[in-house]
């Protein structure tokens, strides 16, 4: 399902602030809400943040003024408002933002039912109800959604997409490779309160919460405390401030009611509440009052006993969402990254990925120091003690909820070895985009691979948590001249098809996101395992170019002529089980056994003989390939070399929408 036209139901800041990031991406969109004075809110608010964001881009030098105001007025020119249902009737995506309230919700979807087309997606910006109940008041269950921006939309990253017990993998799909074209970091997840971001961050700042109202603790020094840890971007009463203490606050209770005693409720602030003092949306007054706290507490705070408390705690419920399948663990991980500000590049890091830098056998005996001390709150995970019971420790083994390349050296692929299977680690940080010297240097590792007579299988992994490989190095590509691309083109294609043609069998893992030449490298692998996370995409159609590693010939032979001609006409992004589905990956399992099940492949194939491996190969790769990459390499570089493929790089390079010309 395609979106050339979206709805936002609801008007007011939230409102206006999601029309703004759709209509950033050049998709037109109607803002309806029951009265004008929210419309108009909405519409205020749109301009407001297009016009921060170009001003910006003026300051910096990136744009002149003139191009700044025509945008202005191009991205306002594709948002209207309305009272009514006028301009619904040819929507294709509709996000609900009205207020949180069951009753409201129910009301709103048997009316957007009746008003929308029946191919439409409804899709719900509710931080923690019920996506089911929403589904089933219209005749469209499958195409009900959850659809979570984080505030303030149009600046935090993430977006949660959440399936109730009636959506369907399409609209799943289709609401991922929506969020990715409004540019933004879709994680999907089950249905339960609070969803994955919200749950996770309340358990583990509820229990600072308990910790400051029972000791009278200083907010001002909890705050600091918290931050110098660096385990948050900020302390957690000031951020509170920002965000509105009645969200937070309703957000904590409804948690409260659906699991109890576990989400711990702070009284100050429901009395802040009680008396209008909302934080910075109130006129400033919240937690903080001109900047002196604004409650009862003035103790010195254990500043590494409140760091521990909200690390373990928040720990233990990311390991709940996970045991109960609401979410994975790197779709965990990348939510709290991107919804809570937890970046890796600021020494902030996601729960799971923290634990293994920790020690995950560190974590157990914080753990059950902190359950004899706190009670059972903080007892330890059946997952983590699971792990350390198998020796899988985290990054100081090898292998924890993510596997770390064991072997030392320069260069963008690292060869391991283990036993009689070879493992080619993907280290070109951050998105090991494959470069020249990717290939030249995972060249090299094969050269090494087949010159050892004891190897007999290799493992292409990703030594980064998060992704496998996002693709092509676009900037690299664009440097090189036609005769340079031509030799880069040929040498990578002989690579890709030796992984496919020797006796020495080959598993790529794939634990995210395989896009372009990442999901082209997977496909030349003999087999491919994928995380439950894997993300698969030859997205190079919207860059004005088409797959240049073989992505017109391996993907047909592997998911069929229809879905490979889908994949490479769209540029759409697929996810693991559908590429499961449809033969893409050989084995789809749980994020935390990708390691293990992947080298388990490579040992059973290393066990089988060599002759007859390179002769099963050869016979069962018989065909056209040879002819259909031949015809490839001259289609990309015809597309490549166009005016068009200039426009498409551009504009992705710029962060904005192309103007395909045809030449």
């Amino acid at each position: 399902m395609f979106v050339f036209k979206a709805a936002v139901l609801g008007g007011g800041t939230m409102g206006g602030e999601i029309a703004q990031v759709i209509a950033n991406a050049d998709i037109p969109v109607v803002v309806k809400d029951v009265d004008q004075k929210f419309v108009d809110h909405a519409l205020e608010k749109s301009r407001e943040v297009t016009k921060s964001q170009l001003d910006r881009l003026v300051s910096k030098e990136k744009i002149t003024q003139g191009e700044a105001d025509a945008r202005l007025d191009e991205v306002m020119g594709l948002i209207t408002g309305t009272t009514s249902y006028e301009g619904f009737g040819d929507v294709d995506f509709v996000v609900e933002a009205v207020p949180e309230r069951m009753e409201i919700k129910k009301a709103v979807y048997q009316e957007l039912d009746e008003v929308t087309p029946g191919h439409a997606i409804l899709a719900s910006n509710t931080s923690s109800l019920s996506i089911t109940e929403m589904g089933r008041e219209t005749l469209r269950p499958g195409k009900v959604v959850g659809f979570h921006f984080f505030f303030p939309a149009s600046v935090m990253p993430l977006v949660e997409i959440i399936s109730g017990e009636d959506t369907s993998r399409e609209t799943v799909t289709a609401a991922f490779n929506f969020a990715q074209k409004i540019r933004k970091q879709p994680i999907t997840c089950k249905e339960v309160p609070g969803f994955v971001v919200n749950r996770i961050l309340n358990s583990g700042v509820g229990e600072v919460w308990r910790e400051q109202e029972e000791k009278g603790l200083s907010i001002q020094k909890v705050d600091e405390a918290i931050a110098g840890a660096n385990i948050t971007p900020m302390g957690p009463f000031f951020l509170i401030d920002m965000l509105g203490l009645d969200t937070v606050l309703h957000v904590a209770e409804y948690l409260n009611e659906s699991y109890g005693d576990r989400f711990y409720v702070h009284k100050g602030m429901q009395k802040l509440v009680a008396d209008g003092k909302l934080g910075a949306k109130s006129g400033g007054e919240g937690f903080y009052k001109d900047g002196a706290p604004n409650i009862e507490g003035d103790a010195d705070p254990d500043g590494e006993e409140l760091a521990d408390l909200l690390m373990l705690k928040t720990f233990v419920e990311a390991c709940k969402v996970l045991e109960e399948g609401i979410g994975t663990v790197r779709e965990i991980d990348l939510g709290m990254m991107a919804g809570a500000g937890l970046d890796p590049r600021r020494g902030l890091f996601p729960p799971f990925w923290k634990a293994d830098l920790e020690g995950l056998d560190t974590i157990l005996e914080k753990l059950d120091e902190y359950e004899e001390s706190h009670g059972e709150r903080f007892a330890a995970p059946r997952t983590l003690k699971r792990l350390v019971a198998q020796g899988r420790l985290g990054l100081k083994s090898g292998h924890g909820f993510y596997a770390y390349p064991q072997a030392e050296g320069e260069g963008t692929v690292k060869l391991e070895k283990r036993g009689d299977v070879a493992i080619a680690w993907l280290a070109n940080p951050p998105m090991n985009a494959i470069s020249p010297q990717v290939i030249q240097d995972l060249g090299k590792v094969w050269e090494q691979v087949k010159a050892d007579d004891d190897l007999k299988a290799m493992v292409v992994h990703s030594s980064l948590p998060v992704v496998f490989s996002a693709g092509a190095d676009i900037k690299a590509f664009t440097s090189m001249d036609q005769e340079a691309g031509a030799e880069l083109i040929n040498n990578g294609h002989s690579l890709l098809r030796e992984l496919g043609q020797n006796r020495k069998s080959t598993v790529a893992a794939i634990n995210a996101i395989a896009f372009g030449g990442g999901c082209e490298l997977a496909m030349a692998c003999d087999f491919r395992v994928a995380a439950q996370s894997a993300v698969f995409g030859q997205p190079e159609i919207n860059l004005g170019i088409i797959p240049g590693f073989g992505g017109t010939q391996r993907l047909p032979r592997l998911v069929g002529q229809s879905k490979a001609l889908e994949m490479n006409l769209t540029g759409d992004a697929v996810l693991g089980p559908e590429a499961r589905f449809h033969g893409l990956v050989d084995d789809l399992v749980p994020d935390e056994e990708l390691f293990d099940v992947a080298i388990s492949w490579a040992r059973k194939l290393a066990q089988q003989a060599p002759v007859a491996v390179e002769q099963i190969k050869e016979a069962s790769n018989k065909g056209d390939l040879d002819d259909g990459i031949e015809a490839e390499k001259q289609g990309f570089a015809t597309a490549f070399f166009s005016e068009d493929a200039k426009e498409g790089i551009s504009a992705f390079l710029g962060k904005r929408s192309p103007k395909w010309q045809g030449k």
